[in-house]
């Protein structure tokens, strides 16, 4: 059977491919859409469906411009009600896509219409199951990102349903079924999900704790319930968006490719109030940048932490980037729903300093220098989220996890130096300026942050195996 997962690690999300004499289909597509075409022009295909197996919250489906493009049949599973053209399915229904067939089965849990697709091949044999948020490697979907949004059910309500629906409708399946999930570890959608992006289904009846066959209901919720954090704020207006309909990605991104001057760019940003998103390495960043901007580097989980960190979805935004990045970091914003990039600085940050515009730095400290500053009691920050900070951390460190910043300013003197690390620097540098652009001038972040601290002789807690990675 010809299905090919298509990962894309930044935000941890797998699209589906599934091709068959002639016909193609598209499962839960990112929004830039012209890849999936173009794979399925070079097959000789033509898209026949984009399924969807819920409405998602952590990324804006391209399933809109792709059944555009391509006059392709977008469809749901059953209860969903799409604010545009759509086929809501029945539970069992069948599709076919060339010589296969692509049946429906309604998993309501993580949302209400959650739904798993059964792929069958040309010879009538059960290859695998796209699965959606419903089943991960290793773990399941949480039941607390949209509940709210579509529908007014408790967590614990969902989670009963999503014990029903793996014991119902998934575990009878067979056991060399192939699990084809919609994310991988680094998704805020689970727990503790796998660095694996697909098993077999026999081998996580075996390991994947929500599908251990001697749990109650009431065992199952608790162990689901256990570790969830507060869902990411963006997560509901992206279900949103995948649920009423949005932009298309080929304005978005004519608006989004306007070279501007460093004087064009400072006279935008005064007049629009955009935000100045520096999107460069933190290393670069913190050698100059211009003051007020937000760094949030490319080369990380840059679209999460946009959404973690960018309260208003609909805010202005100019781009700063490292050369030849530009489309790159306007593709990966309109990815979770961020469509209001309206320019870059044309030449980057050399540019600003070419026209001797005024610039800011942060000051930063090698490991050495932190462990030599260390045994003066420094105030120490820890930016890591709470599960990383619970895990081992630096002796006398407090936990402010950076989705949390901007509820903790206070927190953060400005009449006595103090210190910021997270686990590699990345984090780190987004909270760097952040405080920046709010005032903060006392602070030095730490290169390298708490992997490169470990190998110093800074005293820290005993290492505790995690119980969730949120």
């Amino acid at each position: 059977m010809k299905v090919e997962q298509i990962y894309t690690g930044c935000i941890a999300h797998a699209a589906y491919y599934l091709v068959s004499n002639g016909e193609a289909a598209i499962f839960d597509p990112l929004r830039e859409v012209q890849p999936y075409i173009d794979r399925a022009k070079a097959d000789g295909a033509k898209i026949k469906y984009v399924f969807e197996t819920h409405f998602h919250a952590d990324f804006v489906s391209g399933h809109l411009d792709l059944a555009k493009k391509t006059g392709a049949e977008i469809v749901y599973g059953p209860t969903a009600k799409p604010g545009y053209d759509a086929t809501t399915a029945e539970d069992n229904q069948v599709f076919t896509v060339g010589d296969y067939k692509v049946k429906v089965i309604h998993t309501p849990g993580h949302t209400m219409e959650s739904t798993t697709y059964l792929l069958i091949d040309e010879n009538g044999k059960e290859h695998g199951i796209i699965t959606g948020d419903t089943l991960f490697i290793g773990d399941v979907g949480r039941p607390d990102l949209a509940q709210h949004v579509i529908e007014d059910l408790t967590e614990d309500k969902l989670a009963g349903y999503l014990f029903d629906s793996l014991r119902n409708r998934i575990m009878p399946l067979g056991d060399d079924l192939i699990v084809y999930p919609n994310h991988g570890a680094g998704s805020a959608c689970g727990k503790m999900m796998s660095k694996e992006t697909t098993d077999t289904l026999g081998n996580q009846k075996k390991v994947n704790y929500a599908l251990n066959p001697e749990l109650t209901k009431e065992e199952f919720k608790k162990q689901l319930l256990k570790g969830l954090t507060a869902p990411p704020g963006y997560f509901p207006k992206n279900v949103l968006m995948n649920i009423q309909g949005y932009e298309s990605l080929d304005t978005v991104m004519e608006r989004a490719q306007q070279p501007l001057s460093p004087e064009a760019f400072e006279a935008a940003a005064n007049e629009t109030h955009a935000l100045i998103l520096d999107t460069r390495d933190a290393e670069d960043f913190a050698k100059g940048f211009i003051p007020n901007s937000v760094n949030i580097g490319l080369d990380g989980n840059f679209a999460m932490w946009v959404g973690e960190m960018i309260p208003d979805i609909k805010q202005a935004i100019l781009l700063v980037t490292a050369k030849g990045r530009e489309e790159e970091a306007a593709t990966r914003l309109s990815r979770v729903g961020y469509d209001g990039t309206i320019g870059y600085l044309k030449g980057g940050f050399a540019a600003w300093q070419d026209a001797q515009m005024e610039i800011d730095a942060v000051n930063r400290k090698s490991p050495a220098e932190f462990a030599k500053m260390y045994s003066e009691k420094p105030l120490i920050f820890d930016v890591r989220k709470k599960s990383e900070y619970d895990s081992q951390h630096v002796e006398g460190a407090a936990n402010v996890p950076l989705n949390e910043i901007n509820k903790h300013l206070a927190e953060f003197p400005k009449d006595k130096p103090f210190l910021l690390h997270c686990a590699g620097g990345y984090r780190s540098m987004i909270a760097a300026s952040i405080l920046k652009a709010r005032g903060w001038e006392n602070f030095a972040d730490v290169e390298g942050g708490f992997s490169e601290i470990l190998n110093t002789d800074v005293k820290t807690t005993e290492y505790v195996c995690p119980t969730t990675l949120l």
